[in-house]
């Protein structure tokens, strides 16, 4: 259940981030409230993690996920750079998460 609620913290965040840059350009209430919801939510669903899994863990693959997704969202949707270094160093941090899944 812990995993569960990971995933969900780390699909909201990359929802907060979509939020964020899209209050960033456009100061709409509705940019404000994806915003502040997808953070929000994200933390939350992290908050319910710690009940399962170690914090320690819990949050790296909570940070990792939701640094690697919001990079991928950004490269997809905002046209952001898709460099060879930029998708070797998600991969590291792919990596990472899986391993610390893999460990705990």
């Amino acid at each position: 259940m812990g995993w569960l609620f990971i995933l969900l913290a780390s699909m909201f965040e990359m929802v907060g981030v979509i939020g964020l840059k899209m209050a960033s350009e456009y100061k709409t209430w509705k940019n404000k409230l994806l915003y502040i919801g997808g953070f929000g939510t994200s933390v939350t669903m992290l908050y319910q993690a710690f009940s399962y899994l170690p914090s320690s863990v819990a949050y790296a693959v909570w940070v990792g996920i939701g640094t690697a997704g919001a990079v991928i969202v950004n490269m997809i949707f905002f046209g952001e750079s898709k460099s060879i270094s930029r998708v070797m160093s998600i991969a590291a941090i792919i990596v990472g998460v899986v391993g610390l899944r893999a460990l705990s």
